[in-house]
């Protein structure tokens, strides 16, 4: 359960379709695998109007419009994005969500969005603001549950106040581990649930993105920190903790760091965002893999004597996360990075 809305225990990811880590995948492949992952038992799709732009949503709504009422399709706002698809910063601004709703309706091919988030906090938008816009297209029917990603404990609160968030997405992982600062005892005291984007490290933790890998231009590791040919040689001990967990129960260590975010709470959802049938099949199969106590402490005692080398995300998108929402920040006694009224 996320707050009030029922999904599956696993989501599914659609941003890589949109082509992330490379082209897009093709148009009818991508739609194949969606309906696969609903054939065994996912009924819970993400996407954002930014993911291609807009390429993602046109997927999304191609694949499941025929099984509309089977599925739980969350989507994001709050970029700045011409017609033809330039990013400009964001924009939070209730005309503009609003704008922005109706066109993500009609990629969607359907009359409502089951969880609509706040992409990124708008540093210009008061988030009372935003979640009020939110609830007038709840109020109209056409959303159904409001959502924040890459949101603070402070931000959350003051959302919520307004219109009840449903959902945080934030960036969690076996080695990404900033929402345990503040924003998943946030989530736990509201009653909100978290839904982790990158669980698997941005393939990372599966053990295929090798030292020796080269990413090619238009793959977003290539300009991050944390993916230097460095950076992956230095963080390979991860992979090698979540493999010897793995060994135990013939799981990957992908598979391993999927089931380690499903045992540490029932509300939360990860969404692994895969770009193949097998990379589906593998991370619907981490449902079968059951973590116990010994193997939670394995994976908690090796951790802290790995250094993660090399920051998350490159310094402009981590500008972007909200206080409270990364490493060595805190909102608390403060208002997050939404201005107040």
């Amino acid at each position: 359960m996320l707050g009030s809305l029922e999904v599956s225990a696993l989501g599914m990811g659609c941003q890589n379709f949109a082509g992330m880590y490379g082209p897009p995948t093709n148009r009818q492949e991508a739609v194949r695998i969606i309906r696969a992952a609903r054939d065994r038992g996912i009924t819970f799709f993400d996407v954002a109007e930014v993911y291609g732009p807009f390429l993602g949503e046109e997927i999304v709504g191609e694949a499941l419009s025929p099984i509309r009422g089977q599925v739980i399709i969350a989507t994001k706002f709050g970029f700045d994005i011409t017609p033809d698809g330039q990013v400009r910063g964001v924009n939070s601004r209730p005309d503009n969500i609003k704008r922005v709703t109706e066109q993500q309706l009609r990629r969607l091919k359907t009359d409502y969005i089951d969880l609509q988030y706040q992409h990124r906090v708008d540093p210009t938008v008061p988030i009372e603001d935003v979640a009020g816009a939110v609830q007038e297209l709840i109020r109209e029917g056409k959303v159904r549950h409001f959502g924040l990603s890459a949101a603070g404990e402070a931000t959350i609160r003051r959302a919520h106040k307004v219109q009840p968030v449903t959902a945080v997405q934030n960036e969690y992982s076996v080695w990404t581990r900033d929402p345990e600062l503040e924003v998943l005892a946030t989530c736990e005291d509201l009653g909100i649930g978290f839904v982790p984007w990158s669980p698997l490290g941005m393939g990372y933790l599966t053990g295929t993105v090798t030292p020796l890998m080269v990413h090619g231009p238009a793959d977003l590791r290539a300009n991050l920190p944390r993916f230097t040919t460095e950076a992956r040689r230095a963080n390979w001990p991860v992979v090698e903790l979540l493999q010897r967990v793995g060994t135990r129960h013939q799981a990957t260590s992908g598979q391993v760091a999927l089931a380690w975010l499903l045992a540490r709470k029932p509300w939360i959802v990860p969404i692994p965002g895969p770009t193949t049938q097998d990379q589906m099949d593998q991370n619907v199969d981490a449902l079968q893999v059951q973590l116990n106590a010994e193997d939670m402490k394995q994976i908690e005692d090796g951790f802290t004597q790995i250094k993660v080398e090399g920051a998350r995300l490159s310094p402009p998108m981590l500008a972007m996360i909200d206080i409270g929402a990364k490493l060595g920040t805190s909102s608390k006694g403060g208002s997050g990075m939404s201005p107040v009224r």
